[in-house]
This record gives structure tokens, sequence and C-alpha cells, in this order.
């Protein structure tokens, strides 16, 4: 082999990385294999897998194909299955019923229970650009509704600047809204409070870089700033603030007030980027909004009936006159992702679908939504199940494989994430809607010891307000794909919502944070042979109903 570092070097200029085994094979890379290479679009870690497949292949390879065969085999703990799927590629590559339907339940018993925040932002928050397409509007029969953020992916080759530009643009982002908080008026950069001799009384604002226990049970964090980086400790003897040390995660930025030592702080509270308390808005106009999410149509285990007596209800064919009242009064339907079932998303998914061409899946999704009077204003945003990029930002549904959602006159197709403004008049502001799928909910109930203990899957209100007091959607980087399309980090929670709508977790759930209402929808598919895997008990069915005069907010339950 060439020099190792030329070679290193020379291969990372296209977006290819070597790994060990390849490096230490002493095996030859001629440049047949590299004028392959050159024709990749996408960063690949090249391994002796990948160089083998080469040699044979005389086109691109698919690389995507075969990480899912590697996810696949992780997921399983099953390196044989690895192996095969790898041996196969390279050789294959040369009615409804009417029942009583609605059961209701008062938001009285889905209540947070809020403590009072220690402080208010000093001023309002000042307004910063959305980061977004420029604002689309929809002024469709008698609901307006307006697309306030919406992202469009612009591919380029991606280069370590494009993510570090994503972290600057989040630190200072809420490094100016910490900065507002009346607890760190004290503040100072690490590499000044490193310097300091005597102790002393101050805040700083940093991102979370590790997060440790001690041998006596102590939490150090390293917390770290654009000068340098510091280590703050959190007493076990002080309970409270040492739960609240557990909780945080790798990645959020937050505000620390305490004493300095010799090169360390001691912790005496933690401050939040958080929100403002706010008084809830209410509508000038008797109307309604539904947040449901996690269709799966194509999936054997769709529930057809339940759907069906879901869109009987809608149309005001089925229930007393009260449950037909407040079908009437729905005027916004909001769909938070995965609206089929995809393809090859999960281990042994194909065994379980209904429908297997992923065309035929979006068609018969919108053969069922046809069915809701056009009178109802349906946003959809897609989810991991979709078809579209799993990175997000997600885009908006490929016009190719679903044509017809396209073509339904009472649709509106947003981003995943977006910011929708329902409802405004000419003496009202209207209702802004902060729809997110909810992907990286899974990484926050396994990785935040409150939430986990709280309720864990069944308390997606408790993942919704830890996501709000830190003002993103996925404070820590692994918790979901990031596509760094962006020179701002297009997570943030910038614009405070009225509402939070969410779902992917398959429960449902509402409360209300400091003014924001919070909403999971359920699903409407059974339980997965994954799921079963996980521990999962999924409460399909269930639509949340808000009443946007008063904000009574019910559980309309269909199963």
């Amino acid at each position: 082999m060439e020099n190792p570092e030329k070679l290193i070097e020379q291969l990372f200029e296209k977006g290819i990385l070597l790994n060990k085994e390849i490096l230490e094979s002493g095996n030859s890379l001629n440049s047949m294999l590299l004028s392959k290479l050159s024709g990749e679009a996408d960063m690949l870690v090249l391994n002796k897998d990948y160089e083998d497949i080469l040699n044979q292949q005389s086109s691109l390879v698919d690389w995507y194909e075969i990480d899912k065969y590697r996810v696949d085999a992780e997921k399983e703990r099953d390196e044989e299955l690895y192996q095969t799927q790898l041996q196969q590629f390279k050789h294959t590559s040369l009615h409804f019923t009417s029942a009583p339907i609605i059961q209701k339940q008062d938001i009285s018993s889905l209540e947070v229970e809020l403590t009072p925040p220690v402080s208010e932002l000093s001023e309002k928050n000042k307004k910063t650009p959305s980061f977004s397409n420029a604002p689309s509007s929809f002024t469709s029969l008698s609901s307006p509704i307006q697309i306030l953020v919406n992202y469009e992916v612009h591919p380029h080759k991606y280069e370590v600047k494009d993510f570090t530009s994503i972290f600057i643009s989040r630190y200072r982002f809420l490094e100016n809204l910490l900065r507002q908080r009346q607890e760190l008026d004290n503040t100072l950069t690490i590499n000044r409070i490193l310097g300091k001799k005597e102790k002393e009384r101050l805040s700083l604002i940093g991102i979370v870089q590790e997060i440790n226990l001690t041998a006596n049970g102590n939490l150090l964090v390293t917390l770290e700033d654009l000068t340098g980086k510091i280590t703050v400790l959190f007493s076990k003897n002080k309970p409270e603030l040492f739960a609240e040390g557990k909780d945080l995660v790798h990645d959020e930025i937050i505000g620390i007030t305490g004493v300095c030592g010799d090169k360390i702080l001691f912790a005496e509270s933690i401050v939040f980027p958080d929100l403002p308390l706010t008084e809830p808005k209410k509508s000038e106009v008797e109307e309604a909004a539904i947040f449901i999410s996690d269709l799966h149509v194509g999936s054997k285990l769709f529930l057809k009936e339940e759907f069906g007596r879901f869109l009987q209800w809608l149309k005001g064919e089925v229930g007393k006159e009260e449950q037909k009242e407040m079908a009437r009064k729905v005027k916004y339907i909001f769909i938070a992702g995965d609206l089929v079932d995809g393809i090859g998303v999960y281990p042994s998914q194909e065994e379980e679908l209904e429908i297997k061409e992923i065309h035929q899946q979006y068609a018969q999704f919108c053969k069922l939504i046809k069915e809701i009077p056009t009178d109802k204003q349906i946003i959809v945003c897609p989810g991991n199940h979709d078809l579209v990029h799993l990175a997000e930002p997600q885009p908006h549904f490929y016009k190719e494989y679903a044509p017809e959602l396209y073509n339904l006159p009472n649709v509106i197709i947003t981003t995943n994430p977006s910011q929708i403004n329902i409802g405004k008049t000419a003496t009202f502001s209207g209702f802004d809607v902060l729809l997110y799928h909810g992907y990286s909910f899974d990484y926050y109930v396994n990785a935040v010891e409150s939430i986990r203990a709280g309720g864990g899957y069944h308390r997606a209100d408790l993942i919704m307000k830890f996501l709000l007091k830190r003002r993103h959607l996925a404070p820590t980087f692994k918790s979901t794909p990031y596509h760094p399309s962006y020179t701002d980090d297009p997570l943030l929670i910038r614009k405070i919502p009225d509402f939070f709508a969410t779902g992917h977790i398959h429960y449902s759930k509402v409360g209300m944070y400091k003014g924001v209402t919070m909403i999971c929808g359920s699903c409407w598919q059974g339980k997965t042979s994954f799921q079963e895997k996980l521990g999962h008990e999924p409460e399909p069915g269930r639509v949340p109903w808000v009443n946007l005069k008063t904000r009574e907010m019910k559980i309309l339950k269909f199963t």
C-alpha cells in the first residue's frame, strides 16, 4: 500500500474514510477502485466488506442498502444475517360499524402540574428570522392558514464547518435568551473564570460536553463556550439541584450560577432558555382543531374499522347530537407524520405489510382522506415511516410517490418540523402550531431519568415540556439524524407556539406548559412485532379535540 497518510488525505478529499482494518491489512487500493469511489456523492467509511463489493461491481453501489443490512443486523444482534444479506447483494447486483364511538375525557385529568418559574424574561423576546422559506398563505373556504416556518433542502458537499455553523448558531441564539435572565446578570466567559484566583459567586453560559458521576456520587459536567471548557460540580448534598443536573443531556445549552474554585465551578442553580409565562390565546370564532398521527396505512395492523368510525364521525354520520356538534366545529385536522407504514423501516416489517408497494400505500391513504369533508382543512407533515429522507428537517412528500396527495383541495403539505398559523382574522392574530413528528422522543425517554421514571412513553407531555424548556426539538445531536444544509440550526424553537403537536410514540397525551398547549396524537395501528420486542403497549384510536374559542380539550376514543 502507498504511504498511508497520503492515501488517507487523498480519500478524505473525496469524502471517503478508511477503517483501521483496511489500513492494517496491507492490501493495495488500486487506481481502478479509486476511480469507482470518485463517483460517490456521499460520505463513505470504506471497510473490508465494501472493498470486496467494489472489486465485483462495475457501476456505483447503493451504499444506503448495504448500511441498512448492517443496521438490521445490529438491531437483531445477528452477524450471520448481515453476511447473508451482503452475499445476496453481491449476487443480485452483478367495512365500518356504527357502534358507539366516543368516550370523552376532560383535560383536567391530563394536565401537567406546573411549578411557577423562578423569574420571567426581563423583556420580551426579540424577533429573529425564521430561517425558512417565505411564509405561504392558504385562504381556503372560511379558514385562513399561513405556513410560517418551512424548510427546503439545498444539497451540497458537506464539510465539518456545516455542522459547526449549526452549533454556533444554536449557541448564539440561546446565549442571547439566557443573558436576559436576571439570575445570570454576572455572566463571564469560561476563559475569564479559569483565570480567577479567589472564590467568587458568578455565572456562565455553556454547552454540555460531558456528564460523569464521581466515585463519591457527585455529578461532574463539562461545559464549553467559544473561549474554553470548565468542569462544574453538582453536589449530591443538594438533592433538588443534583436531580436537575442528572437530567442534563449532551449538547444542550444552559446557564449555571455558582462559586468558582481552582479550574472548577460549584453549581448553585441551573438556568434553562425556557419559555416566558404567557396567557393562552382564545379565538373569537367557535371552531375546533383535532390532532392525529401515525396512521401506518399499508400495514396489516392498520385499524381500518376504527379509522372508519373516525371518518364517519367527522362526516356527522354517527354519534349523539353533542358528538355530531363537536364534529361540525372541526375546521383544522393536523396529521403529524407516518401517513403510511413504508417499506423496510424495521426488521421483519415486510411480513406485516398488507400493501407492499409504496405508491399504493399513499394511494390508499389519499382514498381514505378524501372522505373527510372539504370544509375541514388538513395539514400533514412526514414522519420516519414516510418516503422522505430520515434526516431532519424532513422535506415535503415526494410528488412522484404520492401524486394524489397534491391533488386533494383541502390538504396542505408541510415539512417536518414546521410552524403553521391558523384562525387568523382582522382582529385576531390566530394560533401558531409547531408541528413535529417526534423522532427524537425515543432518545429522551431513555436518556432522561425524570421522564423515564415519570412514565416514559406514556408521558409525551413530559418529553415536550423537556424540549420546550431547552427551546430545541433535539438538543442532543445524536437524538435524531440532522441535515446540515442550513447555516442556522433548524430545530431551534425560535418562535414560541400556541400549540406544540407531535406523534411518533403511539401514545396520546395532552398538557399545558406556560401557555403552550402540548398535544401528542395517538396512532391507528395495532402492536407490531418490533414494538412487542421493545415492550411497547400502544394506545391507538385516540383523537385530541380542542375548542379554539375556550381552549377546552377532550380526548375522543374510537377503539
